[in-house]
């Protein structure tokens, strides 16, 4: 918000954008790496890691949304009576921008499920007693020679769930869109 109550880019959004870059140019293996090196190995760290990442792109999704709705005339309304930024922020901003937060949330979540795929695969995820998918499809390409299945069954598996939560992500995007029509 700016001086006068009004909500604007300024020098809160401009800080906040240039942290968003700083972190977007670090290696995301490199901070995985680096977490699991200074803290040891967890199913806890793996997650806060791609979590660190993972949130750069739903932060800029949402500023994006906010400024859209900032020049919308329910918004100017809103300031032209009076309304403090506060409580334009939580009555007319927020539920604006919830549902497609929500929607970009559900098409993150495949994402996450093969970044943490990727990670076990390498060795740098889930660890023993725990599994994953990327685990069972390195161990099943370390014997693909004589079981086949052993890497066809859990790489079919993790595509299989991948493109699922993908559809299920785009049909709440989709349904999300038509709400907001109405």
């Amino acid at each position: 918000m700016g001086r006068d109550g009004r909500m604007d880019g300024g020098r809160t959004d401009e800080v906040m954008m240039r942290i968003v870059d700083a972190l977007y140019a670090l290696p995301f293996m490199f901070v995985v790496i680096l977490l699991m090196v200074v803290f040891g190995r967890s199913i806890f760290l793996v997650f806060l890691g791609i979590g660190a990442v993972e949130w750069l792109t739903m932060a800029r999704v949402v500023r994006g949304q906010v400024m859209a709705l900032k020049n919308r005339s329910f918004i100017l309304a809103a300031e032209a009576a009076g309304s403090p930024g506060r409580a334009t922020l939580i009555r007319h901003i927020l539920p604006n921008v919830a549902g497609v937060a929500a929607a970009y949330l559900m098409l993150t979540i495949p994402q996450v499920v093969m970044v943490e795929s990727f990670l076990s695969f390498l060795g740098l995820g889930v660890q023993e007693p725990l599994t994953s998918l990327g685990i069972l499809v390195n161990e099943g390409a370390d014997d693909m020679d004589m079981h086949p299945a052993a890497l066809l069954l859990p790489g079919i598996m993790l595509a299989a769930i991948i493109i699922c939560l993908t559809l299920a992500g785009e049909k709440y995007r989709d349904h999300m869109a038509g709400a907001a029509g109405r």
